[in-house]
């Protein structure tokens, strides 16, 4: 039985490409389904660029009776390609979906039927009614294509408007960006749950690559913190899950509706924010 007033976790994962790495996976998967989680995430790559993979994924995981998410991307794709998608996961059971945009693959010159996604979230509303519950992303730091804070923050509410039902934020290091996004988002009139993404910190050079990729701050003192630490694994582990499980709490105590977990397919460094912030697995 989980305590009543655990808050609700989800965690994120990226299809495997190899038989080993679907093994490990499946035993990271079963690590995290002790802390009881409401759902699986699997992402969808670049243009759809992993779509079989991540429906291979998808599929195990339902049938392993687990509620899983997974990533649809409009970047590339088709009415036609979605609403089969659609069909293939409704036949399934699944009742969640992560509609996003996507990132615009290097190359690429068709860029497929839907230009936003908001265009996806209307277009899945139209398919399916609210057979679906729909996930979209939101950028508490600014989305780094966005032209400004306030254009992001209205970006945000037309994706709400056009049919979702939740947000799941992009990581971040600053519990001040997500509360001031949430608030903003509230006095534009979306109500909507807006869900704090959390990134563990395991490796620092890991780390700093993606942050650099997607615009994620790392603050300065946390950085040379890090940085300080050079080789020494275990001392960057535990500083990330001390400031990692911080900000966590900070943000329960401002009533989060949640806590999304990007496990990076990983489960060790997951587990030590979760427990530093006081949540026990079963079992």
């Amino acid at each position: 039985m989980t305590n009543p007033s655990d808050p609700a976790l989800s965690f994120e994962f990226f299809p495997p490409n190899t038989t080993e790495g679907a093994t490990r996976l499946r035993e990271v998967r079963a690590r995290l389904d002790r802390f009881a989680p409401e759902f699986f995430s699997v992402t969808y790559g670049a243009g759809g660029a992993t779509r079989e993979k991540t429906l291979a994924t998808v599929l195990e995981i339902a049938a392993e009776g687990r509620t899983v998410a997974p990533h649809l991307s409009c970047v590339g794709a088709t009415r036609d390609s979605v609403r089969e998608l659609l069909a293939l996961y409704r036949a399934h059971g699944i009742r969640r979906l992560v509609a996003l945009r996507g990132d615009v693959p290097s190359g690429m010159r068709e860029p497929g039927d839907f230009r936003h996604a908001s265009d996806l979230v209307a277009f899945v509303r139209a398919e399916t009614a609210d057979w679906f519950r729909l996930e979209v992303a939101a950028y508490p730091e600014m989305h780094p294509q966005a032209r400004s804070p306030r254009d992001d923050l209205e970006a945000f509410a037309i994706k709400v408007r056009a049919g979702a039902d939740s947000a799941i934020t992009q990581y971040f290091f600053n519990a001040d960006a997500y509360l001031r996004f949430r608030d903003d988002a509230r006095r534009l009139g979306i109500d909507a749950p807006i869900v704090p993404g959390i990134m563990p910190i395991g490796n620092f050079t890991q780390l700093a690559r993606f942050s650099d990729a997607c615009g994620a701050e790392i603050p300065r003192w946390i950085r040379l913190r890090l940085a300080s630490f050079g080789d020494d694994v275990e001392a960057i582990r535990d500083f990330g899950a001390e400031v990692v499980a911080a900000m966590c709490r900070r943000l329960l105590a401002e009533g989060v509706p949640g806590l999304h977990f990007y496990t990076l397919n990983q489960s060790a460094a997951v587990a030590r924010v979760l427990e530093a912030i006081g949540l026990v697995a079963r079992g």
